[in-house]
């Protein structure tokens, strides 16, 4: 069994900066997909980014230039640097593991970004 454990979230000001974490537990494969989703009022759930375990990264468009994603393999966790935060960002956002044709998914964490 996998659980995701996301933390970092919370209420920033237009500009402002947050790091969120997902922890990883359980049966972790070495070839993996790890990744970030969110979730706003009303609306789908979005990609954000997502970063395979040889590093390749990739980015929505929305969040270019301005969120950087990684991982720690040895500490089964992913991190999402967001700067330059925009109130449009707000959401609730979502860990997400790709490994062996499955999904999981954590609980989410609320990030909300005031003008």
């Amino acid at each position: 069994q996998v659980q995701l454990v996301e933390s970092g979230g919370g209420l920033v000001q237009a500009g402002g900066s947050l790091r969120l974490s997902c922890a990883a537990s359980g049966s972790i494969f070495s070839i993996n997909v790890m990744g970030w989703y969110r979730q706003a009022p009303g609306k789908a759930r979005e990609f954000v980014a997502f970063i395979i375990s040889g590093g390749s990264t990739k980015y929505a468009d929305s969040v270019k230039g301005r969120f950087t994603i990684s991982r720690d393999n040895a500490k089964n966790t992913l991190y999402l640097q967001m700067d330059s935060l925009k109130p449009e960002d707000t959401a609730v956002y979502y860990c997400n593991l790709l490994q062996a044709g499955r999904n999981y998914w954590g609980q989410g964490t609320q990030v909300t970004v005031s003008s």
